[in-house]
Order: structure tokens, then sequence, then C-alpha cells
């Protein structure tokens, strides 16, 4: 039986809706704002997070409130094909096509844990699969002027941390040889794949070498392959290229001009639960690794992440730190690594969500 056929026949009953607005300033100096949809129905409440980054589309759907069509008894699988039909952005054009599939997940990761609520089970125990600990990196950008002080002053206070960082072409020497000192990168996030966003990056062949042969064992994510010559700096180092960006379904990994042996399976790119899931399946059937990532997560959608990172792929360098170590120099205290997701036992969502 493939893996969304145990959830797809789920009862759902959702009698109404609200969003709720989370906010926080973080370390890259904007305030990122998310929303929360609560979904009610049949004395059950069930959560999901809107990851959408732009700002203003938030703002624009909390002052319009609950206006979607959703209300009604269906199946899981039939509420997420009439999600498919819906403009969930009403009157407002986002800046990212993507943007909606991060909507999309937003309200069936809510509608999937009202449905599991209401049947009065959990995920994992309708998939027949164990929640296992998870191990997790901290993702992180160098600054500007790249340093070593968001990798270092980090483990200054969690010495056994693993880091996910986004690699720019200004990195000197001197940085690179202290990362290497360090033991601790697990990947490098070219961003290669990004265009027309904040975060694109110079497509640099050279700096690519570099850096595959400086760190022989980290992960190469999302480097620029449209570039010829970026392509054959990177050729020697094929079987570490992974892709994040690009990939929102199962075509979309056979796309790819490196077919990778691991990938990102980010899951609010997938948009769709069925869409997520097929991937998942995908990957265990021709027996490619897959790891996981947020999008800045403020609420329950964190928690879900890790959740399905517990379920899917645990061993892996999942970017899913806990909140908290996105500070420079994170307080004491904080989960480390393996995290123990200590799943809620009705629902799709932590025990601390």
């Amino acid at each position: 039986m493939a893996l969304y056929d145990s959830i797809a026949d789920l009862p759902l009953k959702l009698e109404s809706y609200s969003l709720e607005r989370l906010a926080r300033m973080v370390s890259s100096g904007f305030e990122r704002v998310s929303t929360v949809f609560v979904l009610e129905g049949g004395g059950e409440t069930g959560k999901g997070e809107d990851v959408t980054y732009e700002a203003p589309a938030q703002e624009a759907q909390l002052a319009a409130g609950p206006v979607l069509e959703l209300a009604g008894e269906w199946t899981f699988d039939a509420f997420s094909e009439h999600l498919g039909t819906l403009d969930t952005f009403p009157g407002y054009t986002p800046e990212q096509p993507v943007y909606r599939s991060y909507r999309r997940w937003g309200l069936e990761s809510a509608a999937l844990d009202l449905a599991l609520r209401q049947a009065g089970t959990s995920l994992h125990e309708v998939l027949g699969r164990d929640v296992q600990p998870v191990t997790f990196v901290v993702s992180s950008r160098m600054g500007t002027p790249p340093t070593l002080d968001p990798v270092t002053r980090r483990l200054a206070r969690y010495p056994d941390i693993r880091f996910k960082l986004d690699g720019t072409p200004d990195w000197t020497d001197e940085l690179i040889d202290g990362l290497v000192q360090t033991g601790a990168v697990d990947s490098i996030d070219f961003k290669g794949t990004y265009k027309g966003t904040v975060v694109d990056a110079e497509t640099d062949p050279a700096f690519y070498r570099k850096i595959a042969e400086t760190f022989p064992d980290a992960w190469l994510e999302d480097p620029d392959l449209e570039d010829e010559d970026a392509f054959k700096a990177l050729a020697p180092f094929q079987d570490r290229i992974t892709w994040d960006a690009p990939i929102h379904s199962v075509q979309d990994i056979l796309a790819r001009k490196v077919i990778p042996r691991t990938v990102n399976l980010k899951p609010s790119r997938f948009g769709s639960v069925k869409a997520l899931f097929e991937a998942y399946e995908f990957c265990e059937q021709r027996g490619m690794g897959a790891y996981g990532g947020g999008q800045y997560e403020l609420g329950v959608g964190r928690g879900q992440v890790q959740l399905l990172a517990a379920i899917f792929h645990p061993n892996a360098p999942n970017d899913i730190a806990p909140g908290g170590y996105d500070d420079l120099d994170p307080e004491p205290g904080l989960p480390e690594s393996p995290l123990d997701v200590d799943p809620a036992p009705v629902g799709f969502r932590r025990n601390v969500d």
C-alpha cells in the first residue's frame, strides 16, 4: 500500500478556522512573520503554519481573515483536492510562485493534525512507523563580510553541534582554513539555484571546486550546474551533490542534471502531503537518502518538520535545529542533537506544541 493511502481516507470534519500571527526579529535583521492556521471541528483543533517569507502577503491574509471556503465533511484526500482548486492568496499576487505551496502546506498540515485528532490517533501510528531521535545541523550564513564568528561562537556554547553553511565566493582562505579546523561542517549550501530572490548567490566555478576539495566529506547543496564551467568543476564530486530549492516533486528530482545520492525534502516546498509522501516513497524504493529542512518556522510548523524527520530520515543532516540556535550566542539548555521529538499521543505535532 502506498504511504499516502494510509491517511487519504481519514474522515475530516471542519467547522471553522482562524488565523494567528507570529513574529520575531531574527539574527539576519528582519522581522519574520508567519501565520498559524487553527482548524476547528468535532470538538478538536488542528494546527499548521504558513511559512511564506513575504511579510505583506502574511499581513494581507491576516487582515482578510478566514475567507477561504474550507468548512465541510471530507476525507483528508478530498480536502486536499479541494485546496488545490482554491486561490489561497485572494486579491494578492505573491512575489514567488512557490509561496502558494508554502501556504497549502500550512493548511494541509493543519487538516492532517485535525483529522488524526478526530480519529484519536497519531501520524506514526497510522503509518506503522517508529519515531526515532533526530540528528540535526545548524544552518547559518557567515556574515558580511564573512567571519568565523557564526560557527566559533556557537561552538563555544555547544561544542558538538554540526553545521550547514551558506558558501559564498567572498570566503577567504583564512576563513576556509578555520572552518576545516573546527571539523564541524556537514554541508555547504551554494544557493546557486535561487533566481530572483534576496539569497541569490554568484556562480563561481573555482570556488565550487575549492570547497569540494577542501571539505571532502561535506554535501554540496544547490550548485548552479546550468553554468558549464561549474558543471565541469564539480564533475569529480557528483556523488556529493544534493538539491533543495528546485525540489517540489519526484519529477523535479529526476529532472536534475545530477541525480543525487541524497536530497533535501523540505515539506513546505511540496505543498501537498500527497506529493511529499510520494517523494519519501520514491527515495526509499530507489535507495536514495533524504534529509529535511525547515523554513524558519516560529510555531507548530517546526515541530511538524522535526516529527517527519523522526519518522522518515532521522539519521541525516536535517536542517531543523530547535529554536534558539539561530542566535550567535545560544542560551544554555537547548536540546542537543540527536533530538527527542516526543510526538503528541494524537494528531500531527509534538507534545510541546
